[in-house]
């Protein structure tokens, strides 16, 4: 008997195709409730302050050693070809259009992108979610729009931190211990990065990180299965699928980025 059953890649297919359908599906509401959770600002002020107050510490921390390292790294390369002034024009290029969103889209993911998975999961789990449906109380509505909102508000925000604290490591460590001419380090950033060309790619592809991340995250939740096992379940997938997303999405919006 072979092992090899047309109708189970029939199957397969049909399923996917479903699933795809149903996110699709799910985002596209999310996104028209933005009226709704305008009008209910109080539920997403919470979600920001839950998704990116709690976030900051490690943002910041880890934005000031980014910033540290590329410091020292960038030295050392400019320095062989006698560029070592254009240190701080390597550092802030580096971090607001690359780095800065892209690893804070990462963290995002493996700290509130969990977060709002096991929280929404453990909702199914309790039944809390079919309660809701119950009393004709839309879940969608009334809690992943919130979510989804303060998380694509709180994205570019904490990315503009991880920027902004990751300058001032590459300053400390090329200026105040390397000893890079403190002038020479803003002025070349100053003259060489560019408001609407390198600050707004960083800003797009923080909000496009920030939609990705805090739509899987609420997918798994709500889709989990209600047992503790299949909580867990969907707090892996999520930090794979967003992690995975953010790097895919960074590919692509880099390629269109250079190229218009």
């Amino acid at each position: 008997m072979s092992w090899y059953r047309p109708a189970d890649v029939g199957y397969g297919t049909r399923q996917l195709l479903a699933n795809w359908g149903h996110g699709a599906r799910l985002l596209l509401r999310l996104v028209t409730l933005l009226g709704a959770s305008v009008r209910r600002f109080g539920l997403v002020r919470d979600q920001i302050h839950f998704l990116g107050n709690y976030s900051l510490a490690i943002i910041t921390v880890s934005g000031l050693f980014v910033g540290f390292v590329l410091g020292l790294q960038g030295y050392y390369t400019l320095q062989r070809y006698g560029s070592s002034e254009a240190l701080g024009l390597l550092v802030a290029l580096s971090l607001v259009r690359e780095l800065g969103p892209v690893i804070t889209a990462l963290l995002f993911a493996g700290r509130a992108g969990a977060s709002l998975t096991a929280e929404i999961g453990l909702m199914r789990a309790g039944e809390q979610i079919t309660a809701m449906e119950m009393m004709a109380v839309d879940p969608i509505s009334r809690i992943l729009a919130p979510r989804f909102w303060g998380g694509v508000i709180a994205m570019p925000l904490l990315a503009a931190v991880f920027s902004a604290v990751g300058i001032f490591g590459g300053y400390v460590v090329g200026v105040l211990l390397i000893g890079v001419d403190a002038g020479a380090f803003w002025s070349q950033m100053q003259g060489g990065v560019d408001v609407w060309k390198d600050v707004g790619n960083g800003v797009i592809k923080s909000l496009v990180f920030g939609v990705a991340v805090t739509f899987i995250a609420l997918l798994q939740g709500f889709e989990a299965q209600a047992t503790p096992e299949g909580v867990s379940s969907a707090t892996t997938r999520t930090v794979v699928m967003a992690s995975l997303s953010v790097l895919a999405l960074d590919f692509v919006l880099t390629v269109m980025m250079f190229s218009i």
